[in-house]
């Protein structure tokens, strides 16, 4: 039972995540605008609207993702001996490219506090 308690407060957490998603895929379009807006005008004010947006959401981003590495890490700490070799095997690789998502975040994050210039293209990708 605690195994179907953990993963609907999964599920819930979710949810609420995909609203964030959701939040951050607008307040992207909206940064783009300023972004847009530089490059045509050579807009400073501009520019800098658009990097504290991005700021703001790669922060956001790299928290999700730092929750779904802590998520995944109890995943692989709860397996047990009885657990089937594959459920092992995606288990631990799923926390794996949790930690890569992580890890891309926080260079993404990295990129857009240390260019200033933007001239590094930042995306989802």
């Amino acid at each position: 039972m605690d195994d179907i308690n953990r993963r609907l407060e999964q599920i819930n957490m979710e949810y609420f995540i995909w609203i964030i998603y959701f939040i951050i895929i607008g307040l992207s379009m909206y940064a783009n605008s300023f972004e847009k807006k530089y490059f045509l005008y050579n807009d400073y004010h501009a520019r800098e609207k658009y990097r504290k947006l991005n700021t703001f959401i790669f922060i956001v981003a790299v928290i999700i993702y730092f929750y779904f590495v802590v998520d995944n890490y109890q995943d692989v700490k709860d397996l047990n001996f009885t657990d089937s070799p594959k459920k092992k095997e995606l288990t631990e690789l799923s926390f794996l490219a949790t930690c890569l998502v992580f890890v891309s975040g926080v260079i993404f994050l990295y990129i857009i506090i240390n260019d200033p210039d933007i001239d590094t293209e930042i995306a989802f990708s």
